[in-house]
């Protein structure tokens, strides 16, 4: 068990793969596509 192991997560850092142990981590969106840019105030 150890850096060689498939099933670990150590393992898995080490080979640089994805897996149940180790998911890769998904990007948060950001401000600009949480906040719609095309609904702006009109100037009256």
């Amino acid at each position: 068990m150890g850096r060689g192991d498939k099933k670990t997560k150590r393992g898995k850092i080490n080979r640089g793969t994805f897996g149940a142990r180790r998911p890769r981590i998904k990007k948060k969106p950001s401000i600009e596509t949480q906040i719609d840019i095309s609904k702006k105030a009109k100037v009256k």
